[in-house]
């Protein structure tokens, strides 16, 4: 599909104005489908901000003039489907839908998107502008009788949008050729213009442009991967786009394959040495080893740093375990076996399924408890604290007078990106 664009000038009245000499476009012979396609990465820099970006270059008018759709969050591409007037546009006609109009699915419309785990969300889109490459059988001046397209229409040339429609001040002309883009607001209605002198039924869009915005879903509550939804909108007189009677479409059908592509981060770093958890008393052993004061607790807090954009579970995995749902520590003299708690609390950001805190969340072997977690922004290197402890009671049975003990054990600690 080639665009092309020439020579800018100013309109009077001071707006900022492109007008571009007559383009020629080239449109390849292909079903009327195209392809949509935005992704979600975490940027750190922007922790924040949790978007897709739509990774589909527009085409057409928001490529020319990117001015006229960027602030309004719009995209364009261009529909290969001709339209060719199946009668003459009479001059002042009364009817709009004998002459030049456009309605479009201006409504936000509902597009659900699947992953292929089962997932799906919902997109939704609309149609916010749209344009024509018009081509007359003969020069406008012969068809105006000197004049030129300014006075081919009622209220000016297609540039001068008709309301409810926007103009948005570009445009490309020459003697046969036309081409236009008008904003099209939430809801709008038909869009006409009037045709002044008589239009021979030859008369042609050779194309039409539409400019679309979306609304994607939150991607911190998708799963990594692609989603895949489409959308099929009718073409022709009363249906999804519809220009009058008179302009009847060479295809009926246009379809939007969207796909959204989410790439997530769960990245867990320990600090050197982190992996190695030595229990002790609040304070340290001095007190038991000088005093004989025996401990009522053995812990000990082991930091670690979490970045995530990404629902994930946790779970423990034991060297021994004495209940079955938690590990233990042994001693490998006496075989005795110490129930060891393990607890969890996640930086600001991360929540459980109830949107709520974590702070001090028992740890389980099955993940009870633990089954999900879920970030309200995205996370980047915040610390996070595994708690573990041995309950006074056991500390009791741990600690005899004359007698030497050594407890332990290993624990992983598992962290899981794959939430069912």
């Amino acid at each position: 599909m080639n665009f092309s664009v020439g020579r800018l000038f100013q309109m009077p009245g001071g707006c900022a104005v492109i007008s571009l000499m007559f383009a020629v476009f080239s449109l390849p012979v292909q079903a009327a489908v195209l392809e949509i396609e935005a992704e979600f990465v975490p940027d750190s820099a922007k922790p924040q901000k949790n978007e897709f970006v739509n990774k589909t270059p527009s085409e057409g008018f928001c490529r020319q003039v990117p001015a006229a759709c960027e602030p309004f969050g719009l995209f364009s591409l261009g529909a290969p489907i001709a339209f060719t007037a199946n009668a003459p546009i009479l001059a002042n006609h009364a009817d709009p839908r004998q002459g030049g109009m456009a309605k479009v699915p201006s409504a936000w419309r509902e597009v659900r998107v699947t992953h292929e785990s089962g997932d799906s969300k919902v997109l939704s889109v609309r149609i916010g502008g749209i344009g024509h490459e018009a081509q007359v059988p003969r020069p406008v001046t012969e068809l105006t009788g000197g004049g030129y397209w300014d006075q081919l229409w009622a209220g000016g040339g297609w540039a001068y949008a008709p309301s409810p429609c926007q103009g948005v001040g570009w445009y490309s002309h020459g003697p046969r050729g036309y081409n236009s883009f008008w904003r099209v607001p939430v809801g709008a209605g038909v869009c006409s213009k009037k045709a002044l002198f008589d239009i021979p039924m030859s008369f042609r869009y050779l194309y039409f442009v539409f400019a679309y915005e979306l609304r994607t879903p939150d991607p911190l509550n998708m799963v990594a991967g692609k989603y895949n939804g489409s959308i099929t909108y009718r073409v022709g007189p009363h249906q999804d786009f519809d220009m009058g009677d008179v302009m009847i479409p060479a295809d009926n059908q246009l379809t939007l394959n969207f796909s959204l592509d989410v790439r997530h981060t769960l990245k867990v770093e320990i600090p050197p040495g982190g992996n190695r958890v030595e229990l002790v008393p609040q304070g340290g052993w001095q007190a038991w080893l000088t005093q004989g004061r025996k401990p009522t607790r053995l812990f000990r807090d082991q930091t670690f740093n979490v970045s995530s954009s990404s629902r994930f579970k946790m779970s423990l995995d034991c060297q021994y375990s004495l209940d079955g749902n938690r590990c233990s520590v042994r001693d490998p003299v006496s075989g005795h076996v110490v129930p060891l708690d393990v607890s969890l609390t996640l930086p600001n950001g991360l929540v459980d399924a109830a949107a709520q805190p974590v702070s001090r969340r028992p740890l389980r072997r099955d993940g009870s408890g633990t089954e999900l977690f879920q970030p309200r922004f995205y996370v980047d290197r915040k610390p996070g604290t595994l708690h573990f402890e041995i309950a006074p009671d056991e500390v009791d049975e741990m600690l005899k007078p004359g007698i030497a003990r050594s407890y332990s054990g290993n624990v992983t600690v598992i962290w899981d990106s794959e939430v069912g």
